[in-house]
């Protein structure tokens, strides 16, 4: 089963960690940051190409 993605500008479900799955553009990321949100915190960017990304939670 795949991980719900979750887009920039989308708030948290559920706090925990999660990293970029693919951008907006269609383009694949090259980012593998993780990035810690609490529930309701709204998603960012990508933190390294600045663009609007599909996030997924990785733990």
């Amino acid at each position: 089963m795949a991980n719900k993605q979750y887009k920039t500008g989308e708030k948290a479900p559920e706090s925990g960690k999660y990293k970029v799955d693919k951008l907006v553009n269609g383009k694949n990321a090259e980012d593998q940051t993780e990035i810690n949100l609490n529930e309701g915190d709204q998603f960012p960017p990508s933190p390294s190409e600045g663009e609007a990304a599909y996030w997924v939670k990785s733990s």
